[in-house]
């Protein structure tokens, strides 16, 4: 009943994304459809107290239901073939839904048309450049040239082929490249967990993909995020199998999207030497320095001010570490912070879906998130550990 009830949820998730099409944009010619699509649209755009209160409840009832099945899984009373299906069964409803809270899966599809399409090479030119192309009415940031690297063009470029340069197959077809990436992801976790065996792969997992910010921002918004770190989380699988070219050449792919793994190369390389040295390795630690090495990345992409660059906290940057929080999940604090990160990050939105539009201040108000989700995190641990302490005490008594 309690998974049924959550399907029902990510339904309405799927549901819910569609309010925010795009007023530029028509998914499909047949009315039927577009008599749908106004009728979600009005809700998105013109009944806005609305839509940020159907948003609250969603985001609600996703950590309801995310507390709930942790600690299900805590207290191994649901299945590791029940938390897959559930795993797999969302996968494949939210790959179908609209990218409600970025535009940037719009840039990823007309990147690649540049080059199936108008034969010209992306790093060169610019949306802007093809201003009579009607995709570019409903896109943002069309005044930048590519910004990712060679191995995003490679995997995007076959897909813009595939489409035929159709928008509906095109989007869809993006989509389940960055569904496949967040399935492999998981996949390879419980393999990594697996293999140390050190904590209960199955919470690990859940950690991760029943995560409401990793469904939303991998799912929903299909950031790219999420295919760096499925190459990256294979190269260390596939590290841990001492499978070495291999490893270093996902590794490279995973660079080769948006260069934010690079940082895991010094650990990659301790980990040959020391394997190939026969040595013993303590992996508890080497996760907690991967973890820490792409919270640090997170920290750069947000802050590192370069060309036409400012600034600024997105929400998606956290993709690049919070699925390395399934590799120590055995940390408590980790675990709340994780958590409370998860949930300020999703509330950013509410701004943004109440106004149209990003409110100058909306950088503060995410450091403010976050400052404010570190604080609850740290307080509920210490009272958690403060019942602990004195259950213990009670039981010595």
């Amino acid at each position: 009943m309690l998974g049924i009830c959550f399907l029902l949820l990510i339904f309405g998730l799927f549901l819910y994304s569609y309010t925010q099409v795009d007023l530029n944009l028509t998914l499909s010619k047949v009315s039927f459809w577009q008599v749908i699509q106004k009728y979600f649209q009005n809700i998105g755009y013109f009944q806005r107290p609305l839509s940020v209160t159907l948003y609250i409840v969603i985001i609600f009832l996703f950590f309801i239901f995310y507390f709930l099945f942790l600690w299900l899984v805590n207290k191994k009373l649901i299945t590791k073939k029940q938390i897959w299906f559930l795993i797999i069964f969302t996968t494949v409803i939210l790959t179908f839904s609209y990218n409600a809270f970025s535009y940037d899966l719009f840039n990823y599809i007309f990147d690649a048309k540049i080059v199936t399409f108008y034969n010209q090479n992306p790093y060169e030119h610019k949306a802007l450049d093809f201003l009579n192309d009607p995709w570019t009415n409903f896109m943002r940031s069309t005044h930048r040239v590519y910004p990712y690297g060679p191995t995003w063009l490679g995997l995007t470029v076959p897909l813009s082929f595939l489409g035929f340069n159709v928008f509906l197959p095109t989007f869809y077809l993006f989509k389940a490249l960055i569904a496949a990436s967040f399935l492999g992801t998981a996949y390879f976790l419980k393999k990594i967990i697996d293999n140390v065996k050190i904590q209960n792969p199955l919470f690990g997992i859940s950690l991760f993909a029943l995560n409401p910010f990793v469904l939303i921002e991998s799912l929903v918004s299909a950031h790219n995020d999420i295919v760096m770190i499925f190459f990256a989380v294979l190269s260390l699988y596939l590290m841990l199998r001492k499978k070495y070219v291999f490893s270093l050449t996902f590794l490279a792919l995973s660079i080769g999207i948006k260069f934010a793994t690079i940082l895991l190369l010094p650990v990659f390389i301790y980990i040959v030497v020391m394997q190939l040295k026969n040595k013993t390795i303590d992996f508890k630690r080497i996760f907690m320095i991967i973890f820490i090495i792409m919270c640090a990345a997170v920290a750069i992409t947000s802050f590192w001010s370069g060309p036409n660059k400012n600034p600024e906290l997105q929400p998606w940057y956290f993709l690049m570490a919070i699925p390395f929080v399934a590799l120590v999940a055995q940390n408590r604090i980790i675990v709340f912070l994780t958590v409370c990160i998860s949930f300020g990050m999703l509330l950013s939105y509410i701004p943004y879906i109440q106004n149209g539009e990003w409110p100058k201040d909306i950088t503060d108000l995410k450091i403010k998130l976050i400052i404010y989700s570190i604080s609850v995190a740290i307080f509920v641990y210490i009272a958690s550990s403060k019942r602990i302490y004195s259950s213990i005490k009670n039981i010595l008594k």
